[in-house]
């Protein structure tokens, strides 16, 4: 009686005896597939040649979408260098958030940025970083665990930006002290363009200036 063998068991089989076609080396020149390449019937080895190429033709897309991603990150961290030493160079404490926002814009070409800061010592209350910011202003900052990008939704903070009816996409990155998990203030990134801040873009550097910024205003607090 002969047993019958489906393709799933043949495919088992071979999978466990890897050395089947080398003691059965006379199979191979018989084995014939189809070519999705070529569109005609071809040998086992020319088959296993078009899978390698086609392997490696993948491998090197990745390769090089992970140079692009490379080189993006190194570009960015050389801004985000230049951006650190400015802030470094500000000549007082009451000229560093000017420092602060002039820097993005020109260094990372955001085309606005300002910022807030409550709670400033006296002899900064006169300043326009000290304008007032509403409470529900600065709850909203509190809640904020991580940047916010995303459209502007007629955010408070967005009025606090020249040509405010322009902006429609904007980064918000809440300042805070080490270990604080009350925020002191808020710096605003905006764009008229809808796509430079987004709600699925990564936030891994918006992080690090928001850490940077508030490690550096801190000298204005009371």
């Amino acid at each position: 009686m002969t047993q019958y063998l489906d393709s799933a068991a043949v495919a088992d089989y071979l999978s466990d005896n890897p050395e089947f076609f080398e003691e059965h080396s006379e199979l191979l020149a018989r084995v014939k597939l189809t070519s999705p390449v070529a569109g005609r019937t071809v040998s086992l080895q020319e088959r296993q040649m078009e899978v390698l190429r086609d392997k490696i033709k993948s491998l090197e897309l990745r390769l090089a979408d992970l140079l692009r991603i490379a080189q993006d990150n190194d570009a960015i961290t050389q801004k985000f260098l230049q951006w650190t030493h400015s802030l470094l160079l500000a000549r007082n404490d009451v000229d560093l958030p000017h420092t602060l926002v002039n820097g993005l814009q020109t260094i990372f070409a955001v085309p606005h940025a300002t910022a807030r800061i409550w709670g400033v010592a006296e002899e900064y209350s006169h300043t326009w970083f000290a304008a007032e910011v509403s409470e529900d202003a600065k709850i909203f900052c509190n809640g904020l665990a991580a940047p916010y990008c995303g459209p502007n939704q007629d955010f408070e903070a967005a009025s606090w930006i020249d040509e405010a009816e322009s902006i429609q996409s904007l980064a918000m990155l809440p300042l805070r002290t080490v270990d604080a998990t009350q925020a002191f203030g808020l710096l605003v990134l905006g764009s008229p363009d809808p796509h430079r801040f987004t709600a699925d873009m990564a936030t891994d550097f918006l992080s690090k200036i928001g850490e940077t910024a508030s490690a550096a205003m801190t000298c204005l607090l009371d």
